[in-house]
């Protein structure tokens, strides 16, 4: 979701915890996010391990809530419903993901959300796009892979899905690359 549904790619959490803590380095707030995207650990317990305390509910919520839809996304969503299936193959804590896909109401758009806090499986293992091709029903070789990161995009075609970078990260790519909804839905025709 991060870099492509959603405008906010992530980069965005280290300033957001250094507004409190501006003495943290990166590792000690990567952390225990990255235990959170494999399920290893709540959502809550991330804020507590980097030293958060009080309502850790409210310093969740004041975080997630700066998080914004990417222009584009829903008229987007709505015409490509109309001419594939659709799925979320995401690296986020459960509990993120389903605030941020309830506060935005984005799960009616999709047949199928893998989300890697839920599955213990995260990108780029195979496992999690292997899944997500199983619950969609479809074969790799019949899917479009979108993600803003290089890593991802190579394990999908690793498994024959096509790979398009949507490149909310001015990345040097030399597949496929849009860099807005409108772009993507000339590549798809749609």
């Amino acid at each position: 979701m991060y870099g492509v549904i959603l405008k906010q790619t992530g980069d965005d959490f280290i300033p957001h915890v250094r507004q409190t803590f501006p003495e943290l380095d990166d590792e000690v707030i990567y952390r225990p996010w990255l235990k959170a995207d494999i399920g290893e650990i709540d959502s809550l317990q991330i804020w507590k391990e980097i030293g958060f305390s009080g309502d850790l509910e409210k310093v969740e919520k004041d975080y997630l809530d700066t998080i914004e839809l990417n222009d584009g996304f829903i008229d987007f969503i709505k015409s490509a419903g109309n001419h594939f299936k659709t799925a979320i193959i995401s690296n986020d804590s459960a509990e993120w993901s389903k605030y941020i896909r309830e506060k935005f109401d984005i799960n009616r758009y999709f047949d199928a959300i893998s989300i890697s806090g839920e599955l213990k499986i995260q990108k780029p293992d195979e496992r999690i796009f292997r899944l997500t091709i199983e619950k969609l029903g479809v074969n790799a070789q019949d899917c479009f892979y979108i993600d803003d990161r290089e890593g991802n995009l190579e394990a999908a075609e690793k498994l024959g899905m096509k790979a398009i970078m949507f490149n909310s990260r001015n990345s040097v790519y030399s597949g496929n690359t849009v860099c807005n909804f409108r772009e993507l839905a000339e590549k798809l025709l749609i």
